[in-house]
């Protein structure tokens, strides 16, 4: 469907704002309070800033018409000590209780993290909610198996000195991997540690930038999950076993043959939910 993009120079005040939020320049103003123009359409990435930005709705965008636009109130939003305070509480909370994580709960993960931005606004990151208790057990197990096949070629005695020089940090990883496959035999699931739903998010691909866009979509759901009062941890061990997966097993498990998976959540109930918050390293900012 062809884009088309106008002015209502009636309702328009040519307050400039759309020339000034469009990142592909399309709008144009020769002078302050002058007529808006348009130019290049075609380069419009469908970002939606126009739209937003326009206090009178005189941009008319065929991508938003006026069910699309709402307006925001402001005075609802939280003050910054309350944002402050939820980046502060918000951690990696692996105790978890039997408790499912609500199917409502999960949609506003998912709809906060797809509220993240993302490169050029392809809006190309896309997510896999696994509850089925049989899926989340065998996204452990291949994760398992995929590091077992690790230690065996860090291991291999012909490769070790190579390997060493060539992967110095992978031999850091060893006695984790080891650690975790032994407890597994133990019945202990250090993978997901019990999370009742695991949130995948990929991406087709080819992207450039889909593991950057991945990474900021799970900083939104992160934050939305503290907030619901659902704990969460980054699935850092999963990832790292589908960065070692040449034959795709995980996107063939989860029917996500063409993608590729960048990032992840495992969520559950808390156990218990912290009582309070510790201070981090001193910031390192260098100001110039």
């Amino acid at each position: 469907m062809e884009l088309t993009l106008n002015i209502n120079e009636v309702s328009c005040t040519r307050c400039g704002h759309c020339v000034a939020v469009c990142p592909s320049h399309i709008f144009t103003q020769n002078e302050a309070r002058g007529t808006i123009g348009i130019q290049n359409p075609q380069s419009c990435i469908v970002c939606g800033h126009c739209v937003a930005a326009c206090p009178t709705g005189s941009v008319r965008h065929s991508s938003f018409p006026a069910e699309t636009v709402h307006p925001i109130d402001r005075t609802a939003l939280p003050t910054p000590e309350q944002v402050m305070l939820l980046c502060r509480a918000r951690r990696s909370n692996r105790a978890f209780s039997k408790t499912p994580v609500p199917r409502e709960l999960l949609e506003q993960i998912v709809e906060a993290a797809h509220r993240a931005p993302t490169a050029s606004n392809m809006q190309q990151v896309a997510f896999t909610v696994v509850t089925d208790p049989e899926k989340l057990r065998r996204i452990t197990n291949l994760t398992l198996d995929i590091f077992g096949g690790l230690i065996r070629l860090l291991e291999n005695p012909i490769l070790r000195p190579a390997l060493k020089c060539l992967l110095p940090q992978a031999y850091r990883y060893l006695p984790t991997f080891h650690r975790l496959i032994a407890e597994q035999a133990k019945g202990n699931d250090l993978v997901l540690r019990g999370a009742t739903a695991v949130i995948l998010i990929h991406t087709p691909a080819e992207i450039r930038f889909g593991k950057v866009d991945s990474n900021l979509a799970y900083e939104n759901g992160s934050l939305m999950a503290e907030s619901l009062g659902v704990s969460q941890f980054y699935t850092g061990f999963v990832c790292s076993a589908i960065d070692n997966d040449r034959k795709g097993r995980f996107q063939k498990l989860l029917g996500l043959e063409g993608r590729k998976i960048h990032a992840g959540m495992a969520l559950g109930m808390p156990a218990f939910r912290f009582p309070n918050y510790i201070d981090k390293k001193p910031v390192e900012t260098t100001w110039l």
